[in-house]
């Protein structure tokens, strides 16, 4: 196991099926924990507070800006949205990987102060996949639905950002090849830099 947990970034535009992806991630893989962002969004049918999100208040929201108690932070379809800080921290150096589910802007923010963290895109199978599985949650007016796919096709410029790429077309096919990244970047020698003297104990001088 790397000495130092690992951020795993992903992001993709709403309704791709990212909570999918993460939740199937989780539930196979015991040392991924997932970062619960904060949000001034009201909660959705089913969510719950403290697991889907926390939900706050702009004032509050504003409060932990000002604060520096956010990683990243960004404003999404009017509401905002952030990663606090302590959990992030105190998991990854205690060894545990932790999955960010969060926008392209709030990854780039990331990426800037975390140079070895894993960024991930996930794109629907076809524009107008996207748009029926936004239909299908039943949570959005017309005017909400156009928002969400126009900031889907700003996001899209954005996949160069990104070293990978997942198309989620198949739920399995998809959790199958994150799992294939996370398996490849746990084996990167600078993610394990003291490896031959666990090894071998010293005996190579």
């Amino acid at each position: 196991m790397a000495e130092k947990g690992m951020l795993i970034v992903v992001s993709a535009p709403s309704g791709t099926g990212k909570g999918a992806i993460i939740d199937r991630l989780m539930s196979d893989d015991s040392n991924i924990r997932h970062s619960v962002s904060a949000t001034t969004r009201e909660p959705r049918n089913g969510e719950v507070d403290g697991k889907s999100y926390y939900f706050i208040s702009r004032k509050e929201f504003e409060r932990m800006i000002n604060d520096s108690e956010l990683l990243e932070w960004d404003e999404y379809c009017g509401n905002y949205y952030g990663t606090p800080r302590k959990y992030i921290e105190e998991a990854t150096e205690n060894g545990t990987d932790v999955i960010l589910d969060i926008t392209v802007a709030g990854a780039i923010s990331i990426r800037k102060n975390y140079s070895d963290a894993v960024m991930i895109f996930v794109l629907p199978p076809s524009i107008a996949e996207l748009e029926n599985r936004i239909k299908n949650r039943g949570s959005e007016s017309q005017e909400s639905l156009r928002k969400r796919l126009d900031y889907a096709y700003s996001e899209f410029r954005h996949v160069g950002d990104y070293e990978y790429v997942v198309v989620n077309d198949d739920l399995e096919t998809a959790v199958g090849e994150v799992k294939t990244i996370i398996k490849a970047e746990r084996m990167k020698y600078r993610r394990n830099p003291s490896i031959l003297d666990e090894l071998y104990k010293g005996e190579i001088k």
